[in-house]
């Protein structure tokens, strides 16, 4: 107990590399009120020393340029952007390290992380400069050129932290997202800064600023005063950039959601007839199977997340991963809940949909049924500019509301243009603390659910975009918003209680279906073309 003592006072931690600045802080003081200290050991790795030689050597795997075709917007003008939000709030550099960031604002992708065309690297943007760090084998001669046509120089990977030294030290005003800049750049220039302030025999303290909210400007501390390091710690002014799209972006996007359709139709031709004909299948060969109708589109990279392939009760456990040791069989005696997204070279998809290839029960229409209200209720939201993505979370949960259902997990998500597939800083969730607002040419998910444990779960999920609304008024001289769908996959209409819905939802249905067949069915041939028009039947004709 003596020895477990004396280990527990100290918390040696080299990790900090992989925490951002806020995380850290939270588990610092966490681990202070254990009467425990938490120490940032800088000249070693613990947890590299037990690994020893069996580390697996970092990705190696080159970056490529992603075409303006589907950029939209040139590196050089991204940067004058980022450049005038430098000036605007008095900083002379900030600090990237978001790799979607990176990615987005150089017009760069890579592969260095499973499902995310993104690639190892930080950015620092100046007033006048700007530095990419990245491993330099990975940057071929056509991305160097790309990069030098933008003014955009290359360190090392790991000369960060120097070079934020050498920011510290000539007195420059920092812009650093302390959510998701890590612990060892914000240290490390802290630390930059005090020495730089002890040597010059400053007593005057160090300036820094927090803001709270994207949405307001920072105000304050103009920069460097009679000698003072100051920073300022907000959101990434490349968040919000990205987050809102741009013509060639959306055009992108819709583009490889419709290939992307009609790979899924293939698929659901393909397994009803393999299901039909009793072809044991599990739930990672139908996985699989999807792969390879998606691998046959133009454009594919790989999958944007891991498949959630979930039978009957597995279907309920929300982030659900089969394995071929422990999968289920597929079968006509539950839902069948499929999950799944793709990276193409113009977009990204993420859709869900659950099927019943048998008779479904009274209890399992009547729930699907309410999730489905729910997803029309989101999908037909006219709201104000400015308003957060949580004051609408409640128009897909109400119709479970009314029987005491509920699920939990948020409602929506932001996603990238082939980029990560879950993006901020826009979300439409339950948890309120999230102020951005949902803006012109934003995408979000619209997924609500339901899940029954050990029995079955349900998830109806499009994407959507923020588009302006074209209203008879306008209130207060605000534009009004809503939402277009970039989804096109049928709903299973088996699964569907009509009785439950309304005339203006029965009509939705029927609308939707009949977009589903005018924009893919051009795209198939043969089965998969009569699968499609069996399934976008109007209700009624059900």
């Amino acid at each position: 107990m003596m020895f477990y003592h004396l280990v527990a006072e100290l918390v040696l931690i080299r990790m900090q590399f992989l925490f951002s600045f806020d995380a850290a802080e939270e588990l610092k003081d966490s681990i202070a009120n254990k009467n425990h200290e938490l120490v940032l050991v800088q000249d070693m790795n613990l947890v590299d020393e037990i690994w020893g030689d069996a580390r697996p050597n970092p990705p190696k795997e080159p970056t490529r340029v992603h075409d303006i075709k589907y950029a939209g917007i040139d590196v050089p003008s991204k940067l004058s952007f980022i450049r005038s939000q430098l000036a605007e709030n008095g900083c002379d550099a900030v600090v990237i390290s978001m790799l979607d960031e990176v990615a987005w604002l150089l017009n760069m992708r890579g592969s260095d992380v499973p499902h995310s065309p993104v690639f190892y690297s930080y950015l620092i943007v100046e007033v006048n400069t700007a530095t990419l760090f990245v491993d330099s084998s990975k940057v071929s001669k056509g991305v160097l050129e790309h990069l030098e046509q933008a003014g955009v120089k290359l360190k090392p990977y790991e000369a960060i932290i120097s070079e934020v030294g050498r920011l510290a030290e000539k007195g420059a005003k920092l812009w650093l997202d302390s959510s998701s800049v890590n612990a060892a750049i914000i240290t490390a220039f802290k630390s930059s800064c005090d020495r730089c302030m002890k040597k010059k025999g400053k007593t005057g303290k160090k300036v820094e600023e927090k803001e709270a909210s994207s949405d307001d400007p920072i105000i304050g501390d103009p920069g460097v005063q009679n000698g003072v390091i100051s920073a300022v710690y907000n959101v990434s002014p490349v968040a919000l950039a990205k987050s809102v799209k741009n013509d060639a972006e959306i055009e992108g996007m819709k583009s490889s959601h419709l290939r992307d359709a009609a790979a899924l139709a293939e698929f659901w031709c393909w397994l009803e007839e393999e299901i039909c004909k009793n072809v044991p299948l599990t739930e990672v060969q139908i996985a699989e199977k999807l792969l390879e109708f998606r691998q046959k589109q133009a454009g594919f990279i790989e999958t944007s997340f891991d498949t959630i392939s979930g039978y009957g009760a597995n279907g309920a456990i929300i982030h659900y991963r089969p394995t071929p040791e422990s999968c289920s069989s597929v079968g006509t005696d539950n839902l069948f809940l499929l999950d799944s997204g793709a990276q193409y070279i113009d977009g990204t998809t993420d859709i869900t949909r659950t099927v019943h290839f048998g008779e479904p029960s009274r209890r399992q229409k009547e729930c699907f049924t309410r999730v489905l209200q729910g997803h029309i209720a989101l999908d037909q939201a006219v709201f104000p500019e400015r308003t957060p993505g949580f004051v609408l979370d409640v128009l897909a949960r109400s119709s479970l509301w009314k029987i005491g259902l509920d699920y939990r997990h948020g409602t929506g998500h932001g996603v990238g243009a082939a980029l990560n597939v879950h993006e901020g800083p826009q979300s439409i969730s339950y948890r309120y603390g999230n102020l951005t607002s949902l803006q012109k040419g934003m995408i979000v998910s619209n997924e609500p659910g339901y899940y029954e444990d050990n029995s079955f779960g349900i998830r109806i999920e499009n994407l959507l975009l923020v588009k302006e609304l074209n209203l008879a008024n306008s209130f207060g001289g605000i534009s009004y918003l809503g939402f277009e769908k970039l989804t096109f996959a049928p709903i299973q209409s088996k699964l569907i209680e009509s009785s439950l819905l309304s005339p203006s939802e029965i009509n939705w249905v029927n609308d939707y279906h009949e977009e589903v067949w005018e924009k893919v069915s051009p795209l198939l041939s043969g089965h998969s073309r009569d699968w499609l028009w069996k399934n976008t039947r109007p209700l009624l004709d059900v």
